[in-house]
């Protein structure tokens, strides 16, 4: 177990990093609002990331360290963010970097990145993007989506009553090719299927883990032409 300073003065906070052989990518993922790092769907998903050669770094908002109740305000929040990326540039050092997260970490992810950015990071993974309130349609929650200046994965389930799909589709749209949705058939907010689905819970997060991957090694192929382009110009 590894920990880090979060920022001052909200202490210390607890990590794990898992790095498998042959890892590629290294993602910075944060908890959703009402479980921590050590949550069943936390530490599913960073064994299949693994077995897809992606390594995970996962961490704790103060809140959460401190097991109080709310969430810590933005500021809070996002200085964790902020902080946990550069502890997890130190952990696992070589790897290009991804940061996201499970709902409310996801959207602080972002939040983080379009108020100041951190040049290591090369995308964000939402894992359910938290569109709206329950019953509470809209999506002011998107706004400063726009100002996010890198690539962005959203993995959304069809029932997943914080993201409706006919409000998260537009702002896709939106953003243009920085952003990427995948559509998960029947899944919830927790990404838990219907059996009608043909799918269980365990074939889902290999599903997002495997298109974390492929998503993750599509930047890099971007990147690479882009390199070749400018040494053409050069």
């Amino acid at each position: 177990m590894l920990t880090f300073q979060a920022a001052q003065p909200w202490g210390e906070v607890s990590a794990e990093l898992v790095r498998p052989e042959g890892a590629r990518w290294l993602l910075v993922l944060a908890h959703g609002a009402g479980a921590g790092m050590r949550h069943t769907f936390m530490e599913n998903i960073a064994r299949e990331l693994a077995d897809a050669q992606v390594a995970t770094f996962r961490y704790q908002f103060p809140y959460m360290e401190h097991r109080r109740g709310r969430p810590d305000p933005p500021a809070v929040l996002t200085a964790t963010v902020r902080a946990a990326i550069r502890a997890a540039s130190e952990a696992a050092p070589g790897l290009p970097v991804l940061a996201g997260g499970k709902s409310l970490g996801g959207r602080m992810t972002s939040l983080a990145m379009a108020e100041e950015p951190v040049e290591a990071v090369r995308g964000i993974v939402f894992f359910g993007f938290p569109l709206h309130p329950a019953g509470q349609r809209g999506a002011k929650r998107a706004e400063h989506l726009s100002r996010v200046g890198v690539p962005m994965l959203f993995l959304q389930g069809t029932r997943d009553t914080l993201a409706d799909l006919n409000l998260l589709r537009p702002v896709c749209e939106t953003l243009g090719p920085r952003a990427t949705l995948r559509v998960i058939e029947t899944a919830d907010h927790s990404f838990h299927v219907l059996k009608r689905s043909g799918q269980n819970d365990a074939g889902v997060l290999r599903e997002l883990a495997r298109t974390i991957a492929a998503w993750a090694e599509g930047l890099l192929t971007v990147e690479n032409r882009k390199k070749k382009r400018e040494s053409r110009t050069d």
